[in-house]
């Protein structure tokens, strides 16, 4: 899980769904990318919300970690509950080994509690690395993960 990197609040007309990045985030975004990239953490699918911060950060960080993953954008990632995330994962082809989501809180901080039981804080551009004891993505349930590693853009500087 990725939430979205650092956005913008200097255009006050726009609605919330098309605010961009700003300059953190679109230095977060690469960072977060090349850590991807350092530690192996290759998602055979990334899928993410498609409001511009966090199409912005997908694209950002699929370009630094070298990926060649098919980024999806799924409306039903912006504003979505932990039960609706869970819902999303589950609805994924079985020959992929790993996916990320890329989105928005409250939404993955609760869904990071509900697979792991781990209540930790997801700032903006976190990246959260869950190991799930699942040999089909439908049988995604609450309890069913580990947290290996959650990184912030501020542990990485």
């Amino acid at each position: 899980m990725l939430r979205h990197a650092k956005s913008s609040w200097n255009n006050t007309d726009l609605a919330d769904f098309d605010r961009p990045l700003n300059r953190r985030g679109m230095k977060a975004a690469p960072l977060m990318g090349e850590t991807m990239y350092k530690n192996q953490f290759q998602p055979d699918l990334i899928i993410s919300s498609p409001a511009e911060r966090a199409k912005q950060t997908s694209i950002l960080v699929c370009e630094a970690a070298q990926l060649n993953s098919e980024i999806q954008f799924n409306e039903k990632i912006y504003e979505a509950s932990p039960q609706r995330l869970l819902q999303i994962i589950s609805e994924q082809n079985d020959e992929l080994q790993s996916v990320m989501l890329v989105g928005h809180n409250p939404g993955f901080e609760g869904l990071l509690k509900m697979l792991t039981g781990e209540l930790q804080p997801m700032p903006t551009a976190a990246l959260a690395v869950i190991d799930l004891q699942i040999e089909n993505w439908s049988e995604i349930n609450s309890g069913c993960g580990t947290l290996r590693v959650l990184i912030r853009p501020k542990e990485v500087k």
